[in-house]
Protein backbone atom coordinates (compact mmCIF):
# COMPACT_ATOMS: atom_id res chain seq x y z
CA UNK A 1 0.00 0.00 0.00
CA UNK A 2 1.31 3.09 -0.98
CA UNK A 3 0.21 6.27 1.22
CA UNK A 4 1.37 9.79 0.42
CA UNK A 5 0.54 13.29 2.00
CA UNK A 6 0.23 16.51 -0.52
CA UNK A 7 -0.76 20.22 0.74
CA UNK A 8 -2.35 21.03 -2.49
CA UNK A 9 -2.38 24.67 -1.78
CA UNK A 10 -6.09 25.70 -2.82
CA UNK A 11 -7.52 22.17 -3.69
CA UNK A 12 -10.02 23.93 -6.79
CA UNK A 13 -7.50 26.03 -8.45
CA UNK A 14 -4.77 23.46 -8.47
CA UNK A 15 -7.06 20.39 -9.43
CA UNK A 16 -4.88 19.67 -12.64
CA UNK A 17 -1.90 18.98 -10.97
CA UNK A 18 -4.19 17.02 -8.32
CA UNK A 19 -5.34 14.90 -11.14
CA UNK A 20 -2.22 14.24 -13.13
CA UNK A 21 -0.49 13.36 -10.09
CA UNK A 22 -2.72 10.52 -9.40
CA UNK A 23 -3.20 9.23 -12.56
CA UNK A 24 0.73 9.37 -12.49
CA UNK A 25 2.07 8.02 -8.98
CA UNK A 26 -1.60 6.18 -8.03
CA UNK A 27 -1.56 6.43 -4.35
CA UNK A 28 -3.18 3.88 -2.72
CA UNK A 29 -4.08 6.35 0.01
CA UNK A 30 -3.44 10.69 -0.68
CA UNK A 31 -3.92 12.39 2.32
CA UNK A 32 -4.81 16.34 0.98
CA UNK A 33 -4.18 19.54 3.38
CA UNK A 34 -5.06 23.18 2.93
CA UNK A 35 -8.05 22.37 1.12
CA UNK A 36 -8.93 26.31 0.99
CA UNK A 37 -12.32 24.92 -0.43
CA UNK A 38 -15.58 25.36 2.05
CA UNK A 39 -17.31 21.87 2.29
CA UNK A 40 -20.15 22.38 -0.48
CA UNK A 41 -16.82 23.47 -3.08
CA UNK A 42 -14.65 20.21 -2.67
CA UNK A 43 -14.21 18.93 -6.58
CA UNK A 44 -15.75 15.16 -5.42
CA UNK A 45 -16.97 14.31 -9.19
CA UNK A 46 -13.81 15.18 -10.45
CA UNK A 47 -11.88 13.16 -7.78
CA UNK A 48 -14.32 9.88 -8.07
CA UNK A 49 -13.93 10.31 -12.09
CA UNK A 50 -10.58 9.70 -11.31
CA UNK A 51 -10.77 6.74 -9.33
CA UNK A 52 -10.86 7.43 -5.58
CA UNK A 53 -13.45 6.65 -2.62
CA UNK A 54 -12.87 10.37 -0.36
CA UNK A 55 -13.71 12.04 2.73
CA UNK A 56 -13.30 15.89 3.42
CA UNK A 57 -13.46 18.30 6.05
CA UNK A 58 -13.84 21.81 4.25
CA UNK A 59 -13.34 25.62 5.41
CA UNK A 60 -13.98 28.44 3.33
CA UNK A 61 -10.58 30.39 2.58
CA UNK A 62 -8.17 28.45 4.79
CA UNK A 63 -6.97 24.70 6.31
CA UNK A 64 -9.13 21.84 4.82
CA UNK A 65 -8.41 18.02 4.70
CA UNK A 66 -9.15 14.99 3.26
CA UNK A 67 -8.86 11.37 2.74
CA UNK A 68 -8.84 9.70 -0.85
CA UNK A 69 -8.47 6.30 -1.35
CA UNK A 70 -8.23 4.42 -4.56
CA UNK A 71 -11.18 2.02 -5.25
CA UNK A 72 -12.40 2.42 -1.82
CA UNK A 73 -14.69 4.29 -0.21
CA UNK A 74 -12.54 5.83 3.27
CA UNK A 75 -14.98 4.45 6.90
CA UNK A 76 -14.59 7.90 8.20
CA UNK A 77 -13.62 7.69 12.44
CA UNK A 78 -13.33 11.20 13.43
CA UNK A 79 -13.26 14.67 12.02
CA UNK A 80 -11.11 17.07 14.06
CA UNK A 81 -8.80 16.64 16.57
CA UNK A 82 -10.53 15.90 20.25
CA UNK A 83 -9.69 18.20 22.93
CA UNK A 84 -11.11 21.73 21.80
CA UNK A 85 -14.63 22.16 20.87
CA UNK A 86 -14.53 25.42 20.44
CA UNK A 87 -11.63 24.80 17.69
CA UNK A 88 -13.66 25.20 14.40
CA UNK A 89 -10.74 25.00 12.33
CA UNK A 90 -10.90 22.10 9.96
CA UNK A 91 -7.62 20.36 10.44
CA UNK A 92 -8.11 16.80 10.89
CA UNK A 93 -10.21 13.86 9.62
CA UNK A 94 -9.36 10.46 10.26
CA UNK A 95 -10.74 6.90 8.12
CA UNK A 96 -10.29 3.27 8.18
CA UNK A 97 -8.72 1.84 5.07
CA UNK A 98 -8.01 -1.69 4.79
CA UNK A 99 -6.26 -2.26 7.87
CA UNK A 100 -4.96 1.06 8.18
CA UNK A 101 -6.18 3.64 10.07
CA UNK A 102 -5.21 7.24 8.75
CA UNK A 103 -5.28 10.40 10.22
CA UNK A 104 -4.45 13.23 7.96
CA UNK A 105 -3.05 16.73 9.68
CA UNK A 106 -2.71 20.28 9.25
CA UNK A 107 -0.85 21.55 12.11
CA UNK A 108 -0.82 25.39 12.51
CA UNK A 109 2.07 27.22 11.20
CA UNK A 110 1.93 29.25 14.00
CA UNK A 111 3.70 32.29 12.96
CA UNK A 112 4.43 35.55 14.28
CA UNK A 113 5.87 33.70 17.23
CA UNK A 114 5.79 34.61 20.25
CA UNK A 115 2.05 35.50 20.04
CA UNK A 116 -1.57 34.00 20.07
CA UNK A 117 -1.31 31.54 16.59
CA UNK A 118 2.10 30.88 18.11
CA UNK A 119 0.25 29.95 21.55
CA UNK A 120 -2.70 27.94 19.31
CA UNK A 121 -0.34 26.29 17.60
CA UNK A 122 1.10 24.52 20.99
CA UNK A 123 -2.06 23.47 22.24
CA UNK A 124 -3.13 21.85 18.78
CA UNK A 125 0.43 19.90 19.18
CA UNK A 126 -0.48 18.63 23.02
CA UNK A 127 -3.98 17.87 21.74
CA UNK A 128 -2.29 15.75 18.63
CA UNK A 129 -0.33 14.35 21.48
CA UNK A 130 -2.99 13.27 23.68
CA UNK A 131 -4.71 11.45 20.42
CA UNK A 132 -1.68 10.17 19.53
CA UNK A 133 -0.90 8.46 22.76
CA UNK A 134 -4.92 7.02 22.90
CA UNK A 135 -4.26 5.92 19.50
CA UNK A 136 -1.47 3.45 20.75
CA UNK A 137 -3.56 2.02 23.14
CA UNK A 138 -5.81 0.41 20.95
CA UNK A 139 -2.46 -1.19 19.13
CA UNK A 140 -3.93 -0.87 15.58
CA UNK A 141 -1.60 -0.22 12.96
CA UNK A 142 -1.98 3.64 12.15
CA UNK A 143 -0.41 6.39 10.11
CA UNK A 144 -0.55 10.26 10.98
CA UNK A 145 0.41 11.83 7.80
CA UNK A 146 0.41 15.76 7.04
CA UNK A 147 1.80 19.05 6.95
CA UNK A 148 3.29 19.15 10.42
CA UNK A 149 4.68 22.63 9.83
CA UNK A 150 7.38 21.30 11.97
CA UNK A 151 11.20 21.41 11.24
CA UNK A 152 12.26 18.59 13.24
CA UNK A 153 16.00 19.16 13.26
CA UNK A 154 18.99 21.12 11.19
CA UNK A 155 19.08 18.33 8.81
CA UNK A 156 15.71 19.22 7.54
CA UNK A 157 16.43 22.97 6.67
CA UNK A 158 18.33 24.74 4.14
CA UNK A 159 20.33 27.37 6.13
CA UNK A 160 19.20 26.24 9.39
CA UNK A 161 20.12 29.71 11.20
CA UNK A 162 17.87 31.76 9.19
CA UNK A 163 14.88 29.88 10.66
CA UNK A 164 15.74 30.00 14.44
CA UNK A 165 12.87 32.23 15.62
CA UNK A 166 10.29 30.59 13.04
CA UNK A 167 7.41 28.65 14.51
CA UNK A 168 8.24 26.13 12.33
CA UNK A 169 11.73 25.37 13.87
CA UNK A 170 11.30 27.22 17.32
CA UNK A 171 13.11 24.72 20.32
CA UNK A 172 9.19 24.40 21.72
CA UNK A 173 8.00 22.94 18.45
CA UNK A 174 10.84 20.57 17.58
CA UNK A 175 10.91 19.36 21.48
CA UNK A 176 7.14 18.51 21.14
CA UNK A 177 7.49 16.98 17.69
CA UNK A 178 10.60 14.89 19.17
CA UNK A 179 8.64 14.15 22.83
CA UNK A 180 5.55 12.43 20.39
CA UNK A 181 7.78 10.22 18.35
CA UNK A 182 9.43 8.91 21.38
CA UNK A 183 6.08 7.98 22.67
CA UNK A 184 6.63 5.13 20.05
CA UNK A 185 5.88 6.46 16.62
CA UNK A 186 8.30 6.23 13.60
CA UNK A 187 9.29 8.85 11.30
CA UNK A 188 9.13 6.99 7.93
CA UNK A 189 11.55 9.07 5.95
CA UNK A 190 13.97 9.37 8.63
CA UNK A 191 13.64 5.96 9.40
CA UNK A 192 14.71 4.88 6.13
CA UNK A 193 16.73 7.82 5.22
CA UNK A 194 18.96 8.76 8.32
CA UNK A 195 21.57 11.13 7.16
CA UNK A 196 20.00 12.27 3.86
CA UNK A 197 18.82 15.78 3.75
CA UNK A 198 15.28 15.31 1.93
CA UNK A 199 12.83 18.66 1.51
CA UNK A 200 9.27 18.41 0.96
CA UNK A 201 8.45 22.21 0.60
CA UNK A 202 9.48 24.91 -1.35
CA UNK A 203 8.93 28.83 -1.41
CA UNK A 204 7.56 30.22 -4.28
CA UNK A 205 9.98 33.52 -3.38
CA UNK A 206 13.73 33.89 -4.57
CA UNK A 207 13.94 30.74 -7.07
CA UNK A 208 14.01 27.97 -3.48
CA UNK A 209 12.91 25.34 -5.92
CA UNK A 210 15.59 26.13 -8.30
CA UNK A 211 18.35 26.30 -5.75
CA UNK A 212 16.66 23.46 -3.69
CA UNK A 213 16.16 25.57 -0.56
CA UNK A 214 13.52 23.92 0.95
CA UNK A 215 12.10 22.49 4.07
CA UNK A 216 11.13 19.44 5.56
CA UNK A 217 7.84 19.85 7.00
CA UNK A 218 5.43 17.14 5.56
CA UNK A 219 5.58 13.57 7.54
CA UNK A 220 4.46 10.31 7.95
CA UNK A 221 4.41 8.62 11.09
CA UNK A 222 3.98 5.31 12.42
CA UNK A 223 2.54 3.44 14.67
CA UNK A 224 4.36 0.28 16.64
CA UNK A 225 2.19 -2.25 14.81
CA UNK A 226 2.54 -1.18 11.35
CA UNK A 227 6.29 0.27 11.02
CA UNK A 228 7.64 -2.76 10.58
CA UNK A 229 5.88 -3.39 7.13
CA UNK A 230 7.70 -0.18 5.94
CA UNK A 231 9.35 -0.93 2.87
CA UNK A 232 10.11 2.34 0.95
CA UNK A 233 9.60 6.49 1.60
CA UNK A 234 10.28 9.40 -0.58
CA UNK A 235 9.07 12.61 -2.39
CA UNK A 236 8.29 13.09 -5.56
CA UNK A 237 10.23 16.31 -5.64
CA UNK A 238 9.66 16.81 -9.71
CA UNK A 239 5.82 17.67 -8.94
CA UNK A 240 7.21 20.53 -7.76
CA UNK A 241 7.59 21.82 -10.46
CA UNK A 242 5.29 21.33 -12.58
CA UNK A 243 3.39 24.27 -14.18
CA UNK A 244 0.93 25.92 -10.92
CA UNK A 245 2.32 23.49 -8.36
CA UNK A 246 1.72 23.99 -4.77
CA UNK A 247 4.51 24.51 -2.94
CA UNK A 248 4.45 21.38 -1.42
CA UNK A 249 6.07 18.11 -3.00
CA UNK A 250 3.73 14.84 -2.08
CA UNK A 251 5.73 12.95 0.03
CA UNK A 252 4.81 9.29 0.50
CA UNK A 253 5.67 5.79 2.17
CA UNK A 254 5.07 2.43 0.98
CA UNK A 255 4.18 -0.68 3.29
CA UNK A 256 3.66 -4.29 3.19
CA UNK A 257 0.63 -5.92 3.53
CA UNK A 258 -0.18 -8.31 6.69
Amino acid sequence: MKIATFNVNGVNGRLPVLLRWLAAYKPDVACLQELKAPQEKFPEAAIQEAGYGVIWHGQKSWNGVAILARGLDPIERRRGLPGDPDDIHSRYIEALIDDVLVGCLYLPNGNPAPGPKFDYKLRWVDRLMKHAEALLKNGAPVVLAGDYNVIPTELDVYKPERWLDDALFRPEVREAFSRLVATGWTDALRALHPGERINTFWDYFRNAFERDAGLRIDHLLLSPSIAPRLIRAGVDREVRGWPKASDHAPTWIEIAGR
